[in-house]
């Protein structure tokens, strides 16, 4: 079983929007639902898992009616938390006490995070991602570091050059299996998840093994008026 855990519950401030930008609409419908329609009709993906405020689900449900999205495709949705991470802790938690209800309890399921303003990606990088999961815990895409890197002690001065040949960018989606990465995510409550910054950094503090493969320069996050136009432009 596969569930995709959609995390919509940002509020785009940065797009200087006063939606949250994946609600925006481009050619007619909301940047959410790009992802939404791919997942939907992936072969190989069981369901849709949406963290979101309360006020966006019927807009969401009616937006997946309109554009062709099976009613069935959306299992249910999570709030968000205080921060990211704990906005998946949330959505793993609903997905775990939705299958162990409905499924049963020895099934674990492969989670696919992704981001709701991540418009781009197609069912052919998700395959990758999927198939990567064998022999592994988790699986993130990553991006090489072009740019010469620097660390800096103090934010003021230089202190050293990292080799960028070792740093890579993380994208999403990225791909867990449910009863190990909810339990390293449960691990580090109450305090430490809060100093989480990137979705894999609890998968890794728990010494589960996470294959990365290469990411999708395509496979940008609308976070920027910027994004929000080169998206839009595609169409044009």
């Amino acid at each position: 079983m596969t569930v995709a855990l959609i995390l919509s519950g940002g509020t785009g401030t940065r797009l200087g929007s006063s939606l949250p930008k994946q609600y925006i609409k481009v050619q007619g419908r909301m940047l959410i639902a790009y992802c939404l329609e791919m997942f939907a009709g992936h072969d190989r993906v069981d369901g849709i898992w949406i963290v979101s405020a309360p006020e966006w689900k019927e807009e969401i449900l009616s937006e997946c009616k309109r554009i062709g999205i099976g009613k069935n495709a959306v299992m249910g949705f999570s709030l968000p938390g205080k921060t990211r991470q704990l906005s998946i802790l949330n959505g793993l938690r609903d997905i775990d006490a939705y299958v162990r209800s409905n499924v049963g309890p020895d099934e674990d399921p492969m989670i696919i995070i992704h981001d709701a303003a991540r418009p781009n990606l197609t069912a052919v990088f998700v395959d990758r991602c999927l198939d990567a999961m064998d022999g592994y815990d988790g699986v993130m895409p990553v991006i090489p570091m072009k740019d010469t890197v620097y660390y800096s002690e103090d934010g003021r001065k230089v202190s050293s050059l990292l080799d960028r040949s070792r740093i890579y960018a993380g994208q999403a989606p990225e791909v867990y299996r449910l009863h190990s990465y909810l339990s390293a995510n449960e691990k580090l409550l109450p305090d430490e998840i809060l100093k989480i910054n990137g979705s894999t950094e609890p998968a890794v503090m728990a010494g589960l093994k996470v294959a990365m493969i290469p990411g999708d320069e395509n496979n940008y996050k609308v976070t920027t008026k910027e994004d929000m136009d080169r998206f839009s432009n595609r169409f044009m």
